[in-house]
């Protein structure tokens, strides 16, 4: 008997047009090309052009993906947006992307997981799906993170950037087993809230009034960053009784390279069959994953079918992943 899935119909992204290269940065801090590269595998990023918002991007990102779906405006019956940097303390950036975009009336709003947000995103995406409540829903991770950086910590302001990426999750009758049909097949969902020290922003709406800036505890956040990756990657595996030879694609969240290999080796899986936009993209916390899965998508490489593994650690310290058959 065929069960409900929900499956991409469609992807999209959207990078601002300034380039900041290692070397741009270098005239800015005390920093190098050669220590950037190495500690985290960026060699350049993207940065919105004043005036342009988390919101601004996001529809451009979501506009994309729905066109690539073949879908309508009208076609959509919710928005979830993943951000850490709205417009706006409220309204939320989804119920602007509704406007803008011509999606009537439905479910719109905005999450927030930081860096693992997209993940979330998609999980909560897929039970409105999986439960009736909508047919089909756009998916958003969107991140202005130059807003929040201190352009003056050389520790932080080298790795964060800016863009969105986007896709249409739509409801699927499959009637194949396992993980053989199209569709989300799994997310995994975890935080730990006694970590949230390690990284974070200085402000608040409720506390200093202002955004803040990021703060982070690189090696705190290294290390448990890849045990929480290599523990969510064998728990995927085991509890959807998949080998790791049987992941077409690895679609990592994009915050350091040394961390995307180390989840690789724990697949056994070459970097060949990892999408890495790290170098070019630098780390855009929850837009990541989509702008990463889009490129894969409009390379050629990710083709109908690919089983794809996403995963990612946000601050909270929040951690996730998704199994899902193209």
């Amino acid at each position: 008997m065929p069960t409900i899935k929900s499956i991409i119909a469609g992807t999209g992204s959207y990078l601002p047009e300034k380039i900041l290269t290692n070397a741009d940065l270098e005239k800015m801090v005390d920093t190098t090309d050669e220590w950037i590269v190495q500690r985290s595998g960026i060699r350049e990023r993207h940065i919105a052009a004043p005036g342009q918002t988390t919101g601004d991007m996001a529809i451009i990102a979501g506009g994309r993906a729905l066109e690539e779906s073949g879908l309508h405006a009208s076609d959509i019956d919710g928005v979830i947006v993943a951000t850490t940097t709205p417009d706006t303390t409220f309204p939320s950036v989804a119920v602007k992307v509704q406007a803008e975009l011509g999606i009537p009336p439905g479910l719109a709003f905005d999450l927030q997981a930081v860096c693992t947000g997209f993940v979330y995103a998609l999980s909560v995406a897929d039970n409105f799906i999986k439960t009736g409540q909508a047919k089909r829903i756009l998916v958003i991770g969107a991140e202005k993170m130059s807003s929040i950086v201190d352009w003056k910590d050389r520790t932080t302001c080298v790795l964060f950037a800016d863009g969105a990426g986007a896709v249409v999750l739509e409801t699927h009758e499959e009637s194949k087993d396992g993980v053989k049909g199209r569709g989300i097949h799994a997310t995994h969902l975890y935080a730990n809230g006694h970590q949230r020290d390690i990284l974070y922003t200085d402000g608040g709406t409720s506390s200093t009034g202002n955004t803040g800036h990021i703060i982070m505890h690189g090696k705190e956040v290294f290390k448990h960053a890849v045990n929480y990756m290599s523990e969510i990657v064998e728990e995927t595996l085991k509890k959807n009784a998949v080998t790791s030879a049987e992941i077409d694609w690895l679609v990592p969240h994009q915050a350091n390279i040394r961390i995307i290999e180390s989840t690789a080796k724990k697949l056994d899986m070459p970097m060949e069959r990892v999408i890495v936009t790290i170098d070019r993209h630098g780390n855009t916390s929850a837009a990541s994953i989509p702008l990463a899965l889009d490129e894969g998508v409009r390379t050629g490489k990710i083709k109908r079918g690919d089983l794809l593994l996403l995963e990612a650690l946000g601050g909270g310290l929040t951690w996730g992943s998704a199994l899902i058959r193209f």
